[in-house]
């Protein structure tokens, strides 16, 4: 059977439904004219059965002091953990990543920054050599010299023009070569000068401190700071003796490269002071070649490094004469620090997670302590009701 219908009015929506009657195959549509506002309502009612967060009217709402009280501390709270997860989502971290090292033919800055409070200016010197032991006569050094006084306040300034570049060998001031060449350093007026000049800056307390840069080769060597620039005989005269040689010394800075944030020199701030004996320290360093890499991409290359301190006193039969030395050796391990930020996604996370919490913990304060009060003060308002109905008799104020 066909059934025609006519066009649906204007403003209504037309629904039909389908069934079939097996095994005839009857086919029954029925169709639904409904206007437009009742669909549309029946759209809100179904959106609004899937509000999760349902609102009282505001006669039924009771708000208390202790309620705005929770409520304040809440806002505060939560304003503070705000930002202090802003904070922790702008501020970087550190990722360390270790391989092998493939440098080659590069140099090794060495930061020298150290105080003789013991030694004139005019005594000291800077002794490098390699591992190989051979000549740095093109050694690119730059280091500078201040006088101090007796209290440490600077005298004056100079260039240590006297970097001592010789081989391994050179470097022990015997007796034996002062019997081998009696002759050959003689003794001028330059010479007496020096000797003169430096006992009374001993006398009146002088130190001296040695600041620069080294540029060595990139590879293990030493490097040390002593009295063997000067003549063996000039140094005899002068401090009359080896063991009188006092190499106290102050280390401000001590570095293989430039310095990158969180970056910690163990030697820095190291204060080694002898009284009435002399010695040689020998620091033993591994240095760790380090690249940085700032969250902006500039990639700063420099070393981190490790040390351990040996001190030997001065013995009668020692020869050689008192020294700081700096023993270095590289690591074949390159470390890779990397600085990154934690995803917009991290900090959306953390952040509804401690709102959300501190949120429901106000709520469920404010509850208890809203049932707390009341149980307190529910009795009173029970006994002032009983006696305002009972007022009549004067059963609350005492009477018959």
């Amino acid at each position: 059977m066909l059934m025609v219908m006519d066009e649906p009015k204007p403003n209504h929506w037309v629904f039909f439904s389908v069934a079939q009657n097996s095994p005839d195959f009857t086919l029954t549509i029925v169709f639904f004219i409904l206007p437009h506002s009742e669909v549309k309502m029946g759209l809100k009612q179904t959106i609004k059965s899937l509000d999760a967060f349902p609102r009282a009217e505001e006669h039924l709402l009771q708000k208390t002091q202790t309620g705005a009280l929770v409520s304040v501390i809440g806002l505060v709270i939560m304003a503070t953990l705000f930002f202090h997860e802003l904070r922790y989502y702008l501020a970087t971290y550190t990722v360390h990543q270790m391989s092998v090292d493939l440098k080659r033919g590069e140099t090794l800055p060495i930061h020298i920054n150290m105080t003789f409070p013991s030694l004139p200016c005019d005594v000291l010197s800077v002794d490098a050599i390699d591992m190989s032991g051979k000549h740095e006569v093109d050694l690119d050094t730059n280091i500078w010299k201040l006088r101090l006084n007796s209290n440490g306040h600077i005298i004056g300034t100079e260039y240590l023009s006297d970097l001592v570049e010789k081989e391994h060998a050179d470097h022990k001031h015997d007796h034996d070569k002062e019997k081998d060449h009696p002759h050959i350093h003689g003794f001028d007026q330059a010479a007496e000068a020096l000797v003169k000049k430096v006992k009374q800056a001993i006398a009146e307390g002088e130190g001296c401190r040695v600041y620069g840069v080294l540029d060595v080769q990139r590879v293990a060597g030493n490097f040390h700071i002593s009295v063997h620039g000067l003549n063996i005989f000039v140094a005899q005269l002068i401090f009359d003796g080896s063991k009188h040689v006092n190499v106290s010394h102050m280390i401000h800075d001590l570095s293989f490269g430039p310095k990158y944030p969180g970056i910690h020199n163990p030697l820095d701030g190291t204060v080694r002071i002898l009284h009435d004996t002399s010695g040689t320290f020998k620091y033993y360093i591994k240095i760790v070649p380090t690249e940085y890499r700032y969250i902006s991409k500039d990639v700063l290359p420099t070393n981190q490094f490790s040390v351990t301190e040996y001190f030997s006193p001065m013995t009668n039969s020692e020869r050689a004469w008192p020294a700081v030395y700096f023993l270095y050796d590289l690591s074949p391990i390159t470390v890779t620090i990397k600085e990154e930020r934690r995803s917009f996604l991290h900090f959306i996370t953390r952040l509804c997670a401690v709102l959300g919490g501190t949120f429901a913990v106000t709520g469920m304060l404010d509850r208890w302590m809203f049932r707390f009060l009341e149980a307190l003060t529910k009795p009173k308002r029970r006994k002032e009701t009983e006696c305002g109905s009972l007022s009549g008799d004067g059963c609350c104020f005492g009477g018959n």
